[in-house]
């Protein structure tokens, strides 16, 4: 089957087309035949079109909306020997979104019908920022590849409906969690979910072998406790602000924090809550950037003092968090680094990683420093106690395998 996934974001739509089936899957032999980006939807757009193994295509055009974004996509996926095993999107078998929010209602992936769309509609509430926007990719390839083609919806927060209810609910009046909902659904849950099955696939754990913490990092970033293969406890919460120091995310703050700093600077609580969702993290703290490659520069170069002060934080705030889930989890076998940072910068894997000796933690300097660009593997010395891990995340891949097991009606276990 051939799997075209979307993330359709406020002004960006992302695809990849894979191929993948039962037997693919079983022997992890899945393809990837095409990847791209349409940015700046709404105006001149620029498309970021690329077949494995072939140049990359770069061009501008007008797009107006999320409709002519896949529109777009589609004319390229369907112009001569664009993308080499693939006649055109009429070979589309189905497709695959990335929906951030399921509430309590989605635990795991779907198939869209016109009922989860009023559901999924019904989430909006919970992620103003977000499930509009997916819902726009799941209306235009509706109205662009007709309502028979088998659309499933893949949420971030499904990997999290496990967690315990002492683990979810916040110590507010327990009303407002019964009328309002209020209560942790965490976040990242697809990276998390793919991390931990590739960590089964290479080490030959068992599900419930398999305890771990994993450490998403990137501009947004999340930890999560995994027991027995499943998610017991995770750092984002009602909404992709709590947890970690992330690029210009706050990560946890005194609540009472909002209304001082609103009388003080003389703003409206929707003005502090973008402040601390768009001008705080390392962007806030280092007034530079909230890039962490950036801050390493300049802290190496000029010695920066405010750039050091925010990688700090960054890394303490989640040195804390793996200590934390350490002790929610009551040990684990190793603890996980994945996403842009956690995959990619082998310096901030190893300030997080300093002072965890107690836990069994010892780090192959070495084996760390080479351990980027899309390798995988452990960074720890031979023999330590807690492993430390480099697995780099794939979530289109388990979007496809989701969307291509819903449609073959085949079980997908979390």
């Amino acid at each position: 089957m051939n799997i075209l996934v979307l993330n359709a974001g406020s002004s960006s739509l992302k695809f990849q087309v894979i191929r993948t089936d039962e037997e693919r899957i079983k022997s992890d032999s899945d393809q990837r035949l095409a990847k791209g980006l349409v940015d700046r939807i709404g105006g001149e757009a620029v498309l970021s079109f690329q077949a494995t193994g072939r140049p990359l295509r770069r061009t501008a055009a007008p797009v107006r909306d999320h409709k002519a974004a896949v529109e777009a996509v589609l004319r390229w996926l369907a112009s001569e020997d664009a993308v080499p095993d693939l006649k055109g999107y009429r070979d589309i078998d189905a497709v695959g979104h990335r929906v951030v929010h399921g509430g309590e209602r989605f635990t795991r992936s779907v198939l869209i019908t016109d009922v989860v769309l009023r559901q999924v509609e019904d989430t909006i509430d919970l992620a103003p920022l977000h499930n509009p926007h997916n819902l726009k990719g799941i209306l235009a390839v509706k109205d662009v590849l007709g309502k028979d083609m088998p659309q499933a919806a893949v949420f971030d927060t499904a990997f999290h409906h496990t967690l315990p209810d002492y683990a979810y609910l916040y110590g507010i009046p327990y009303p407002l969690y019964r009328r309002h909902r209020v209560r942790r659904y965490g976040f990242h849950g697809t990276s998390h979910r793919y991390v931990a099955y590739r960590y089964r696939k290479l080490t030959g754990k068992t599900r419930e072998e398999t305890n771990l913490v994993t450490m998403h990092l990137g501009n947004g970033s999340s930890a999560c406790a995994i027991r027995s293969g499943e998610s017991v406890d995770t750092s984002m919460g009602f909404t992709p602000l709590e947890g970690l120091v992330m690029g210009t995310r706050s990560g946890d703050v005194d609540p009472a924090i909002l209304d001082y700093i609103a009388v003080k600077e003389g703003l409206s609580l929707r003005d502090v809550e973008t402040l601390l969702q768009k001008q705080s993290g390392l962007l806030g703290i280092s007034g530079l950037t909230h890039d962490m490659r950036e801050l390493l520069a300049e802290e190496q170069e000029t010695g920066d003092r405010r750039a050091r002060i925010a990688i700090d934080v960054f890394c303490y705030r989640a040195r804390k968090y793996v200590g934390a889930y350490l002790a929610a989890i009551g040990g684990a076998e190793a603890i996980v680094f994945t996403g842009g940072i956690g995959e990619n910068s082998p310096e901030i894997r190893r300030r997080i990683l300093q002072g965890l000796e107690w836990a069994g933690v010892q780090l192959d300097l070495e084996v760390n420093r080479r351990m980027v660009g899309g390798a995988e593997g452990p960074i720890c010395a031979e023999g330590a106690r807690l492993g430390a891990w480099v697995i780099p995340t794939d979530e289109e891949l388990l979007i496809a395998r989701d969307t291509a097991r819903l449609v073959l009606g085949l079980e997908s276990r979390y």
